[in-house]
């Protein structure tokens, strides 16, 4: 009896951009009812290679087969034509929708050819969702749906139009760990319903959760590909990166000393004019990081905003050194003392169209010895910038390089390097790793341990429970904008998770 073929392979894919080999020979197999995890640090070609499948960018050589037949997939519409299906890791849904009509968008079921039928796109997203255990309401609005929930409805977008074969890209970047074990129980569902997945991950313990084989990419190439049986994290790790990688933290005990950030009874209101920040008291000490975990959307981004001067408190004090900030503006607050990592770097960190010389300048272009009398010596910038650029490892450009240039893991650096050479006193790190590689990540950690240690107070504010696990000498639980549990640091992941959904819901007194 013949071998069944693989339901999807990919024969020495190759992709060139103006100075960049993407994908080099690259060769990939996907079998059905399957698993098969992809990894590689940023820029390993990951991306590439699923446009390429999903139809956005055409191979300069290779072939794609479907079932053992070549096929051309010439665009997106072709790629779902064929059976493939991509939930995107920031969601295509549109809020103001029911589950039901984002399902059905541009495949509506209609009456006369003309009008949506509406009941009949009711009943079949029912049924697919009863069919794959979905526990999802059609007739929800996406706005107020959880984005586990949210995730779900992308993922039964595909499975409506048919799709056999599912590429999933970081789709565990904003669940809980409680939603991410619900998402594997749906994968491990789908697998025994005959799809066949692409799991594409940073996580190396989810990935050895969830995969049956796992394809590291490095620098364009594929490196490897082995089953999960005997696979280890830290092989993983070095096989994306190319040396060994450090995956736990390694610090000494905090010696916290007095107070440098105190938060009052703070209240904020978002842009909507609702209070998103429900009365958080907190302090931030010399010497110690302290972390905030929360799942997405729960105040953390107009706490982070007030801290920086970006969004003006409804009522509160934020005492920075002992000084009084509340109403202070951002660039007040950053001279008072404050570094920011935003949590989007691009939009908040960086001037993508400024050349790293000029990003790297910006709080302080001002002073002596960048500027005297109001003229700018930018060749004194380009020095400055010459150092940091080194002294942080950043690749893929010099002092004169447009920030856009960079990978997302080089520009992060970037910013790391420009609010940690300012020697403040309180370091606001907010998602200070997103999207970013195992190999970036240990640079990161390092960096804002040695912050801490330097008798820095670090404020952490991430989605990434490990990384709060593994940095923080106190972990505080934000839920509806408030303040509900504080834990040291070898709480467990699921304890946090419990918290972070509402439950255990008691006050931390101030």
């Amino acid at each position: 009896m013949a071998e069944e073929p693989p339901a999807l392979e990919l024969r020495g894919i190759t992709k060139r951009f103006p100075g960049v080999l993407a994908n080099d020979h690259v060769d990939f197999d996907l079998r059905r009812r399957e698993v098969h995890a992809l990894l590689g640090e940023n820029g390993a070609g990951k991306s590439t290679l699923m446009n390429i499948l999903y139809g956005l960018y055409h191979p300069d050589e290779g072939e794609i087969l479907m079932r053992g037949k070549r096929v051309a997939l010439g665009s997106p519409k072709d790629a779902i034509a064929q059976g493939i299906g991509m939930v995107h890791q920031h969601f295509m849904l549109i809020p103001v929708m029911t589950v039901a009509e984002n399902i059905v968008l541009a495949s509506e079921p209609t009456t006369g050819g003309v009008f949506l039928d509406y009941d009949a796109a009711t009943k079949r997203v029912a049924d697919m969702a009863r069919t794959f255990k979905f526990a999802i309401d059609p007739h929800a609005r996406v706005e107020n749906i959880s984005v586990g929930q949210q995730q779900r409805v992308e993922i039964l977008k595909a499975l409506y139009r048919n799709a056999d074969i599912l590429i999933l890209d970081e789709p565990t970047a904003v669940l809980t760990p409680q939603e991410a074990h619900e998402l594997f129980e749906i994968l491990n569902n789908l697998r025994g319903e005959g799809l066949s997945i692409i799991f594409i991950s940073h996580k190396l313990n989810e990935v050895l959760e969830i995969a049956d084989r796992i394809t590291v990419l490095r620098r364009g190439k594929r490196i490897d590909t082995l089953p999960r049986e005997g696979a280890t994290e830290t092989e993983l790790a070095r096989l994306m990166v190319g040396r060994e990688v450090l995956l736990r933290v390694d610090k000494a005990p905090a010696n916290p000393a007095e107070p440098l950030l105190a938060v009052e009874d703070l209240h904020v209101l978002d842009d909507r004019g609702l209070e998103a920040v429900r009365g958080v008291s907190f302090e931030v000490r010399a010497g110690e990081i302290v972390g905030l975990a929360g799942v997405d959307g729960n105040g953390q981004t107009e706490l982070i905003d007030a801290l920086a001067g970006l969004r003006h408190p409804l009522s509160g004090r934020v005492v920075l050194g002992g000084e009084d900030v509340t109403r202070a503006d951002a660039r007040d607050i950053l001279d008072r003392g404050l570094g920011h990592i935003p949590e989007d770097r691009q939009r908040r960190g960086l001037v993508l169209d400024f050349t790293l010389a000029e990003n790297l300048g910006l709080h302080d272009y001002r002073k002596q010895p960048n500027s005297r009398f109001g003229w700018l010596f930018p060749n004194r910038l380009v020095r400055w910038a010459r150092r940091l650029l080194e002294q942080f490892d950043v690749r893929g450009g010099g002092p004169q390089t447009r920030a856009a240039a960079l990978s997302g893991g080089n520009q992060q650096k970037v910013v790391l390097a420009r609010e940690i050479a300012r020697e403040p006193s309180v370091l606001l790190a907010a998602q200070p790793t997103r999207g970013l590689d195992v190999g970036a990540i240990e640079f990161v950690h390092r960096r804002l341990v040695e912050a801490r240690d330097g008798g820095k107070g670090v404020l952490l504010v991430s989605l990434e429970l490990d990384e709060v696990l593994s940095l923080s000498d106190r972990i505080l639980v934000v839920y509806e904008g408030r303040i509900v549990r504080e834990y040291p640091p070898d709480v467990t992941e699921e304890e946090l998770g419990i918290a972070m959904t509402g439950g255990h819901r008691e006050e931390v007194p101030a």
